[in-house]
Order: C-alpha cells, then sequence, then structure tokens
C-alpha cells in the first residue's frame, strides 16, 4: 500500500475532494483492471474517455479518481483530485509509485522514425557482455537482465514502463537503453523519468495517421530532447536534415555523428557485403556482422553513446565487432540453390528505400530483386502509394501482399498501393492478397542467386486480421519454401 499523498508529488493538482492521506493499492487507467483500494487515472485517449468509466472504476473498489473534469455527481468516501493533465499526471505518480527507478539507474532513450529497436537492442548486447547487468525496453521485447517480457507497444505506458525500471534496479541492473516512440512522447509516457541520455537516428514519413502533420511529429520528437537535464547527453545524426533541430532547446551535452558530415563521432564505410560491413571509425577500422548504410548509421550512435557512458574506445571497436544483427532487421537466410531470402522491419518509405538501395550496392547486377510488401490497416494511409513506388523502383519484380490489414479491407488497401506505382513499372507488379501465397510466389519466382525482400513485419509472429491475431513468421514461412518444398 502507499499513500495517495506521497504518489501525488509534482503533479500538477487544481483541485482536492476528499483526503489524500488514504491508503491506495495500485494505480490504473483501464477501468476493467481496477480492484479495491486502487486510484483510477481517467485519461482521454483517442479511442475512449476514461471518464465515462469512472463510476465503473468506483464500482470496483477504487477508493481514489485522478481526472481532468469532476463527474456530475461524487460519491461520499472516494477521493476526486483534479489534474491539468491525466497523462502526464499517471506517468509522475507511476515514478513516485516505484521510487523513482529511472534515477538510480543510467537510462538512454532511442528515437527517430527508423534504427530505434537496432540501436536499443544492439546497446543491450554490447553492455551485457561487456559485463554488466542490464535491461531493454523495445518493441521487440522487454529484458530485465536476462528474464524476457513480451510487450504490445514501442514504449509501453507509464506504470509498465516503471515497473520494468524498478525491476532492473532490484537485480542490480546498472544501465537500460529504450525505445522512445514520438506517440509515447505525446502521450506522456516518458515523462518524470530520469534519462541519462538521448539519441536522434533520423526523421522522416510515419505516424501520420496519429500526428496529422510532420511537423507535429517532428516536434513530439523534440520535445524528448527538450526534456532531458543538463546532466545528460544528446546524441544526433548530423547526416539527416533535423539532426540539428534535435538539440537547438536541449540542456543536456551536445554531440553528433556523421558518415558524409563532419561531426564529433565519424565513421567511412570501406566495405559493404551481405557478409558485414568494415568501417573506419574515429580513424580506427572496424568489420561488424551488420549489413547496410543504414547499420553504419546505427553502430555509429552505439559507438557514441558507449563512449559517452564511460566504456573505453578500443573496448567499445571489439564489441562493435562481435554484435550479432537484430531478429527481424535485414535478417536473411541462403537456400542450397543460392537463393537469399531477405526479411525485414522496413515499414516506412524511408526504411524501404535504404534497404532496397542496400540490396542494390551489394548485388553483383545480374540477380534479379523480388520483394513482397504490404502496408498495415488502421494507420497512416498517405504513405502506402509512396511505398508501392518505392518498392517498384528499386525491384525486377513486386507482390503487394497483406500486412497487418488490423479492421481495414486488406484489399482497398492494397487497391491504394497500387495508385502509387508509375505506368512504366506496372508490367513488373502483381497483388496477391494472402501474404503466405504472395512469399510462396516469390520463391517460385526466383531463379539461382536471387534475392528476394518480405519487408514490413520482420520479427513479429502474427498476423492481425479483423482484431484477432494469427500466428505467422516471414522469416519461418520463407525459409520453409527455400528448403523443405524443394
Amino acid at each position: 500500500m502507499k499513500v495517495l499523498k506521497d504518489i501525488l508529488y509534482k503533479v500538477a493538482i487544481q483541485a482536492v475532494h476528499g483526503s489524500t492521506h488514504i491508503e491506495i493499492n495500485k494505480i490504473v487507467f483501464d477501468s476493467r483492471n481496477v480492484n479495491a483500494h486502487d486510484v483510477f487515472v481517467a485519461i482521454k485517449g483517442t479511442l475512449t474517455d476514461g471518464h465515462l468509466y469512472i463510476d465503473k472504476a468506483i464500482a470496483l473498489g477504487a477508493k481514489a479518481i485522478i481526472c481532468e473534469q469532476l463527474p456530475e455527481q461524487l460519491q461520499q468516501q472516494i477521493t476526486y483530485v483534479v489534474v491539468q493533465n491525466a497523462s502526464e499526471a499517471l506517468a509522475y505518480m507511476s515514478a513516485n509509485y516505484y521510487n523513482e527507478p529511472s534515477s538510480k539507474l543510467k537510462l538512454v532513450g532511442v528515437t527517430g522514425t527508423n534504427g530505434k529497436t537496432t540501436v536499443a537492442t544492439l546497446l543491450y548486447q554490447l553492455f551485457t557482455n561487456a559485463g554488466y547487468k542490464v535491461g531493454l525496453i523495445s518493441t521487440v521485447k522487454i529484458l530485465v537482465h536476462t528474464t524476457e517480457y513480451k510487450t504490445n507497444h514501442t514504449t509501453p505506458d507509464s506504470v509498465l514502463i516503471n515497473y520494468y525500471l524498478n525491476e532492473m534496479v532490484t537485480q542490480g541492473c546498472e544501465f537500460c537503453f529504450m525505445e522512445v516512440s514520438s506517440i509515447g512522447i505525446d502521450q506522456h509516457r516518458t515523462t518524470a523519468l530520469d534519462f541519462a541520455g538521448g539519441i536522434f537516428t533520423n526523421l522522416s514519413h510515419d505516424h501520420l495517421d496519429y500526428h496529422h502533420s510532420f511537423a507535429a511529429y517532428r516536434d513530439a520528437k523534440k520535445a524528448f530532447f527538450d526534456q532531458l537535464s543538463k546532466n545528460a547527453f544528446a546524441i544526433t545524426n548530423a547526416d539527416d536534415k533535423n539532426g540539428a533541430l534535435m538539440l537547438q532547446n536541449t540542456a543536456a551535452k551536445k554531440f553528433n555523428y556523421a558518415i558524409k558530415t563532419y561531426a564529433n563521432y565519424q565513421a567511412k564505410i570501406l566495405e559493404n557485403h551481405f557478409s558485414g560491413l568494415l568501417l573506419r571509425i574515429d580513424n580506427h577500422e572496424v568489420w561488424s556482422k551488420l549489413v547496410g548504410n543504414f547499420n553504419a548509421y546505427n553502430l555509429l550512435a552505439i559507438y557514441a553513446t558507449a563512449i559517452n557512458l564511460g566504456l573505453p574506445q578500443a573496448e567499445v571497436l571489439r564489441l562493435i565487432s562481435e554484435l550479432n544483427s537484430v531478429t527481424g532487421r535485414f535478417q536473411y537466410v541462403v537456400s542450397p540453390n543460392q537463393i537469399t531470402a531477405i526479411v525485414d522491419y522496413a515499414h516506412t518509405p524511408d526504411a524501404l528505400e535504404n534497404v532496397l538501395k542496400t540490396i542494390k550496392e551489394i548485388r553483383t547486377k545480374n540477380e534479379n530483386i523480388i520483394t513482397v510488401v504490404g502496408c498495415g490497416g488502421d494507420r497512416d494511409k498517405t504513405k502506402r502509394p509512396e511505398m508501392a513506388k518505392i518498392a517498384a523502383q528499386y525491384s525486377n519484380k513486386v507482390i503487394f501482399t497483406s500486412d497487418n490489414p488490423r479492421t481495414e479491407n486488406p484489399q482497398t488497401i492494397l487497391d491504394e498501393m497500387e495508385k502509387g506505382v508509375p505506368a512504366e513499372y506496372f508490367n513488373k507488379t502483381l497483388s496477391i492478397l494472402d501474404r503466405k501465397q504472395a512469399i510462396k510466389a516469390a520463391c517460385q519466382m526466383a531463379n539461382a542467386k536471387d534475392i528476394i525482400l518480405i519487408a514490413g513485419k520482420g520479427h513479429e509472429t502474427y498476423q492481425e486480421i479483423n482484431g484477432v491475431r494469427h500466428d505467422f513468421d516471414d522469416f519461418k514461412i520463407v525459409t520453409e519454401f527455400l528448403f523443405v518444398n524443394q
């Protein structure tokens, strides 16, 4: 039990009805999860308004209500606290409830359109290999040292973040690397966290279904750096046109990295193969098992971060050479007849273009590139024709197919993608609604030494259709068609 007054520290309170000297069990913002003596935080979400469920929460046993607007009728023996922003209040309350765990380890946030998962996961891997106990909060999973938990969001809610950070502290973790999404920032999920550092990877077209404009999306990313303290460091990609903007108003110590321009941390790509990258980082050569120009940037961000966290340069370079690629990020398999199949999470125009450019740079020019790609339902529709155009431009053959249609008609999604294909590319595209059949068709089309790219879902092991998640793993399916069915 915690005293309500204690967990309201730093919350912008506008009014209180009742006593804050009551003991509460836990913090809840989903009325379905309320139990006796809980405090219910009524949040105005994108789909529903928590204020509609205040009476239900009280009926289930809530003893305190945090809200932005008071109900018309107040119930006796219930404490009502009116706040300026319920999402922000939830963040401070969660940090207070778990005794501010982010201040007890070095928490580093990674934000940007592409590369967040790779950078955060590889930093976890690098510091673990260096002998530290480390935590990870990512799109793919949450790791508390070596214990793994599944996750449904890039950036979990405030309660879960602080719960897992507290578990990390309890387990003796010294570092935590965390993906920070624009939506998570906008919804205050990272408010009240004490970040030791922040990393900006890049910025391109994504999440406009939520933010409605690129400027709003960009500014949400920037807000993360604006909130860093003077004791933190901020590392940005100087080759991205929005990199300097991210650092404009931050109080943190500023650093940048680049391949094309002058920066605090610089790299040059010496060799780029399917087997890996040879880089020169700050005049030291290092070999990495990761592939592609985009991973050169990811590795440089990792290098800069590790240096700022106090690791010796020589050790960082050695550890970089030992890093293994992240599941679903340029993950590839080669069949007995030398067909290369690549599975990648690329689900934005920029990410898809980066992967296809990398493939074109590495191939010997005699191989065909066959791309299987779709777009998610109930998400930003404006990127659909753009992704289709990119796929057609950089591939010899393209198969448009379902991604996670969610509640949308998958055929409608394909129709919207096809509108982006220029007339000169029509003859190299086709649509196969069933994703498994699309992957099968790509394998049947491929000849020896051809390259198949399956883009969009990457690490995901499901396909979501009308609210139901069905088992679906791109990598397992393409491997089956290339090996088992030969």
